[in-house]
């Protein structure tokens, strides 16, 4: 049984500061192009393959990350 997942960031109180990034096995997060109403970059779900590890939620400083996971 495969397992699919996605993450929601907050991406308001998101500070940008790319643990996240750094967390995920997948290379599924990257620092958006575009900034939040506090000028940060905020990090963002960049491709499907997120397992929903949830690593990202757990090191995130501010608890700004969601994970979802569905079972397939």
């Amino acid at each position: 049984m495969a397992i699919k997942g996605a993450i929601v960031v907050d991406t308001e109180r998101c500070k940008g500061c790319g643990v996240c990034i750094t967390a995920c096995p997948k290379e599924v997060i990257a620092l958006a192009k575009n900034v939040n109403g506090k000028g940060y970059n905020y990090a963002e779900m960049v491709n499907g393959d997120c397992i929903g590890c949830a690593g990202c939620a757990i090191v995130c400083p501010d608890g700004v990350i969601t994970v979802y996971k569905e079972k397939l």
